[in-house]
């Protein structure tokens, strides 16, 4: 198995940990913000890439399009389905694969999505590349990602410096820059919009929200395991302290920005 092998293997390990779908329900609100940014409407192909437990997938098929939802981690997608069944969502096709190399042809969709989802691809230029691969021209992209200089970016770099990730691979938030987002959609799109958001995650106090991340977060269960009980302790206060300066009112705030545009 090569290198890239193996990282992504390794993802589908971290991502299948805890319980994410008890995270992304946090999320629901950014999801409705994404699928009504990207004009989804009754009919449209919609695919939401790197699905995760299906926040977008699951509410663009209640706006009623036709969706596919696309994720590397089998565990994810089981969690989506028991999901969306309890949502009245019907008839979504669920599909494990990969973003680098999406199972779809040419101008599929009229709508892609990704909800926090694809920023995580290894290979942005590749990932960029395949979600307007499977886009029709016209079609409308759309997706939600953390900025660096915000509490997701103090939550991974804390995590990062405990579990370092493999050198060589761009890091994620560099999809919370606008101009690196204009720079890797290219000049195949036209149109290009911002918007910001707030995701409110719900915790009396910085400690109560490390122990739903440390219990249900893939990332940070697979920290904790990483630094063993010897670093567990610092670990935590760490992370409680990177959550500290966004929380107020019983909730640690998670700025995001939100990238829509059209396909030429």
């Amino acid at each position: 198995m090569d290198d890239l092998s193996r990282l992504k293997e390794a993802a589908k390990t971290t991502w299948a940990k805890g319980s994410y779908g008890v995270i992304a329900r946090s999320l629901l609100p950014t999801g409705a913000h994404l699928v009504r940014a990207a004009r989804v409407a009754a009919g449209d192909r919609v695919l939401d890439v790197a699905c995760g437990t299906g926040v977008a997938a699951i509410t663009a098929r209640l706006a009623g399009a036709n969706v596919a939802g696309l994720d590397l981690t089998p565990e994810l997608l089981e969690e989506a389905k028991v999901i969306a069944a309890a949502a009245d969502a019907d008839g979504i096709e669920w599909r494990q694969g990969d973003a680098e190399q999406l199972p779809y042809a040419d101008q599929s969709f009229d709508v892609v999505v990704s909800s926090f989802g694809h920023m995580f691809a290894p290979r942005p230029d590749l990932a960029t590349a395949e979600m307007l691969r499977v886009l029709r021209p016209g079609g409308r992209i759309a997706f939600t990602t953390w900025p660096p200089e915000h509490a997701t970016g103090a939550m991974f770099r804390t995590i990062a410096k405990h579990a370092p990730p493999p050198s060589g691979i761009p890091s994620p938030l560099e999809w919370g820059h606008p101009e690196t987002v204009r720079q890797r959609l290219g000049a195949g799109v036209h149109q290009m919009v911002f918007e910001r958001g707030v995701v409110q995650f719900y915790a009396f106090s910085p400690a109560h929200f490390w122990q739903m991340f440390s219990t249900y977060f893939g990332p940070t269960i697979r920290a904790v395991e990483h630094v063993g009980p010897a670093g567990a302790a610092t670990l935590r206060q760490d992370l409680i302290d990177a959550a500290a300066p966004h929380f107020r009112d019983n909730v640690v705030h998670y700025d995001y920005l939100l990238t829509r545009a059209v396909k030429k």
